[in-house]
């Protein structure tokens, strides 16, 4: 990948694929493979790019998409034992994720559904409900109730301080 369609066509959006990437992990070895991979799909599907939508809509999109792609296969390689989770202790790594108020704010966004996640992290990336629909592939109204709700369900969860 050229340093220069870095510099012009990925670091600009760094800050969506960064929030994006950590709201689909736990550690910091998966929110850099997750990053990377996001990065490298970018490049490699620019032929691709239509010119339909804003560019920052289609890096979005992509983001989504690889996040979802990632966590799926991960899912499914699965192996269940007795305890289907780890101590946070084993999945949290303290020095990429110190800042504890915001800890608290990706573990409640990591309990909401795939989908709701990617919503609410393009709402507080300040998109309007047309470009969340239009990332999602709905439509502006649907976008309005779900941020609705999934705010509801985000405040019940930090208020029991994530269950």
């Amino acid at each position: 990948m050229s340093s220069d369609f870095y510099k012009i066509s990925i670091l600009p959006f760094s800050g969506i694929i960064i929030k994006l990437c950590r709201a689909y992990t736990n550690s910091q070895e998966d929110f850099e493979d997750y990053f990377q991979e996001v990065c490298l799909q970018i490049w490699r599907s620019r032929e691709n790019f239509k010119e339909e939508s804003e560019w920052s809509t289609w890096v979005y999109r992509i983001s989504l998409n690889v996040c979802l792609t990632l966590l799926k296969k991960k899912k499914n390689n699965i192996q269940h034992f007795v305890s289907d989770s780890l101590p946070s202790e084993e999945t949290e790594d303290n020095y990429a994720f110190s800042d504890e108020s915001l800890n608290l704010l990706y573990a409640a966004i990591r309990k909401l559904s795939e989908i709701d996640r990617a919503i609410i992290m393009l709402y507080l990336e300040e998109k309007s409900y047309q470009e969340i629909a239009e990332i999602i592939g709905t439509n502006p109204n649907n976008i309005g109730v779900r941020v609705t709700r999934i705010k509801t369900r985000l405040k019940k969860l930090l208020d029991g301080k994530i269950n």
